[in-house]
């Protein structure tokens, strides 16, 4: 898994690199123009930055999450092997941002308010996402947020537990995804059923016309 962020506006010329979630306790060193940040206990990477990033990616474009194709993963790797680190990122070009349908959603046996949904996301793969919308039932086209994704606020899907339940991912809202007009409360935001095949990448720019007043 590869997550990175670039956000010149606020952070300046540095790219943001994730590989895994936050360590209970992580330390850092820097080498040049490259921060690694791992955990204490391992040693085990959990990211990188990347000062002065367009000296490596002097293309380098965009604000916010970036997938970077693996040429671009491959400067960066050998940006680190030069710093003395490992080049040990891999490029991951798959988007984090899926069409998916509900198949079913059960309560969770811990809960009163979320629901345990078996989620259809293309290509014969199911994943177990416990959910909290109001309005959350089966046979409903909807946007997953898998492993990997970062939000539009910046909180990063990571697999985990709710309430002792395993959840892969979230199923989103259009508040969350910060999709334009969209109504500022809770509940996944539900897809025309022609709006877009499961298992595609969600388009963002269409969603624009989905709240239109």
């Amino acid at each position: 898994m590869l997550i990175t962020s670039y956000n010149p506006g606020e952070l300046g010329d540095t790219l943001i690199t994730i590989v895994g979630p936050d360590a209970e306790e992580q330390a850092s060193v820097r080498q040049q123009d490259i921060v690694r940040i791992y955990d204490v206990k391992t040693n085990q990477t959990t990211g990188y930055n990347f000062f002065n990033v367009s000296k490596i990616l002097p293309k380098l474009t965009g604000n916010g999450q970036l997938i970077l194709p693996t040429d671009e993963v491959a400067a960066l790797n050998a940006a680190l092997v030069q710093a003395g680190f490992d080049g040990e990122l891999v490029a991951d070009m798959q988007s984090k941002f899926i069409v998916g349908v509900v198949k079913s959603a059960v309560a969770h046996p811990k809960s009163d308010h979320l629901l345990v949904t078996e989620t259809e996301i293309g290509g014969g793969k199911t994943l177990q996402i416990v959910s909290g919308s109001p309005n959350m039932k089966a046979d409903i086209k909807v946007v997953v947020a898998v492993p990997g994704a970062m939000m539009p606020n910046g909180e990063i899907i990571w697999p985990g537990e709710l309430r002792g339940v395993e959840s892969n991912g979230m199923i989103c809202s259009g508040r969350e995804l910060q999709i334009k007009n969209a109504p500022q409360r809770p509940g996944a935001l539900i897809l025309p059923d022609d709006y877009q095949p499961v298992g595609e990448a969600f388009d963002f720019e269409r969603a624009e016309s989905l709240f239109e007043s």
